[in-house]
């Protein structure tokens, strides 16, 4: 039987434990909303609560809204993702003659052999429609750090790449695609890629420890519209919960059909061992399978400047849980198995 006390116990020692300033929760069980709170303040210098509509910056959860995305479009006959990249954006080049090779499905899945991120410019951010294109002219100089298909390497640049790719294919924004094709579709009508989309007021803060290792507000906001796919998905936990019910229906919300069952389990097919634990990656989606159905979790988590967050999926054991920090905590991993465990 779940315990909301016992729940809410947890959840305050964790948020004390690490100096957590907010943070929200969302549980799934037996694909319905089981709960979901804030706890905290959106920004500590102000006496703003957090409740189950405040929104987060989510960071690399964006990605599985992406993979989510380019599968709709695969579904749709839009493309191909055991084609390669040029394919769709003739003008993606990297100074490594084998860029060429490298397909959708390889950056999905994290195996394209491109590097990572090594600078956000979250301090230089740009803000028009052009930036994503203009991003992916810019890689030219990269080199593949070995064949693609080989192994396994995160890569927030191939997540950008993909953006790109539905902006193209769909003959819109990268933003605009995600918000009619994917959010609003799942009734998450205040969730945005675009920041200044996002409702006033509804925005938490980021928080870091400064030099005193004191908590503040980060004078830097992790958004850049060059890193939109990879990062800057705004939700909340009511939301996210929406999302995680159209997994738990392989592909379907509320009389709707966001994708289709066999793109459903195309996603959560693991393609590649990652080399920790008994983790694989899928399309978009980490996969953890303790030999048990019922054991299977699909998840991923986020982490910027200033924020942390974390979503489990146990589709056939019928629970879930996201959760969402203004703060860039530690262990959110396993604070996040406790409460599945709980539920």
């Amino acid at each position: 039987m779940f315990k909301k006390n016992v729940l809410e116990s947890i959840v305050l020692d964790y948020m004390k434990e690490e100096s957590i300033p907010g943070l929200a929760l969302g549980l799934v069980k037996d694909r319905k909303i089981l709960y979901t709170n804030g706890f905290g303040v959106k920004n500590i210098n102000k006496d703003e609560k957090i409740t189950e509509e405040t929104i987060f910056h989510m960071a690399s959860i964006s990605k599985t809204f992406v993979a989510t995305a380019i599968m709709q479009l695969y579904e749709r006959g839009k493309l191909d993702i055991y084609k390669p990249v040029i394919n769709y954006i003739p003008y993606f080049k990297l100074a490594d003659k084998r860029y060429g090779e490298i397909t959708i499905q390889q950056m999905l899945s994290h195996l394209s052999g491109m590097p990572d991120v090594e600078d956000y410019e979250w301090d230089n951010p740009q803000y028009d429609d052009n930036a994503l294109e203009r991003y992916v002219k810019s890689l030219d100089d990269i080199k593949l750090m070995w064949e693609p298909g080989e192994k396994f390497s995160y890569s927030n640049i191939t997540y950008e790449i993909l953006g790109d790719i539905i902006s193209k294919v769909s003959g819109m924004t990268f933003e605009k695609y995600m918000k009619e094709n994917i959010l609003n579709p799942l009734e998450m009508n205040n969730s945005t890629y675009l920041k200044q989309d996002v409702p006033k007021g509804s925005l938490v803060s980021p928080h870091i420890r400064n030099k005193s290792g004191e908590i503040e507000v980060s004078n830097i906001f992790p958004y850049n519209r060059i890193h939109g796919p990879s990062s800057t998905l705004y939700s909340n936990a009511l939301e996210i919960c929406n999302y995680i019910i159209a997994y738990m229906n392989k592909g379907r919300y509320n009389g709707k059909e966001i994708f289709k069952e066999e793109t459903y389990l195309k996603m959560i097919k693991p393609y590649k061992e990652i080399g920790r634990g008994n983790k694989k990656i899928g399309l978009g989606w980490f996969i953890e399978n303790n030999g048990e159905d019922k054991d299977i979790k699909i998840m991923h988590s986020g982490e910027d400047i200033g924020f942390r967050s974390n979503l489990i999926i146990q589709p056939e054991a019928g629970k879930a849980i996201i959760v969402m920090s203004n703060y860039r905590c530690r262990g959110i991993s396993a604070f996040s198995k406790t409460i599945l465990d709980i539920i």
